[in-house]
């Protein structure tokens, strides 16, 4: 029998309001492949929630637990791009109509660590 995968959605705040948000999959057991779409959900999103929502996903434990991460963001958003190619390891992008995928492996350790903290609002895991 084989495991189904484990399904989350996250959001990121500023205030009451939901800024940026992520729908993230992975299979159960360790070295699997996180898969995960990501938003913000209008172009006037203050600077740093696309980047919380990043983190946000990337310091789930089972993502964290995965070796490879595959993306689907916004085609052009540079901010979510940018984290997550710092967040991982040889990613490689391309476009796909108005998304852009990412292809990439999650380093052991892949925590951000106090190093790299930033102020965040409000990230929620909820099951979905």
């Amino acid at each position: 029998m084989s495991n189904p995968d484990s399904a989350r959605h996250i959001e990121v705040r500023n205030g009451d309001q939901i800024v940026a948000a992520a729908e993230v999959t992975t299979a159960r057991g360790p070295k699997g492949t996180a898969r995960t779409s990501l938003h913000a959900t209008s172009p006037d999103v203050p600077a740093g929630h696309r980047r919380n929502l990043v983190d946000a996903v990337m310091d789930l434990p089972e993502v964290r637990a995965s070796t490879r991460l595959e993306a689907t963001i916004p085609l052009g958003d540079g901010e979510l791009l940018e984290r997550l190619r710092q967040r991982t390891t040889d990613a490689v992008t391309r476009p796909a109509g108005s998304t852009a995928l990412l292809d990439a492996n999650i380093p052991k350790g892949a925590h951000r660590g106090d190093r790299d903290r930033q102020p965040r609002d409000r990230a929620d895991p909820e099951d979905l």
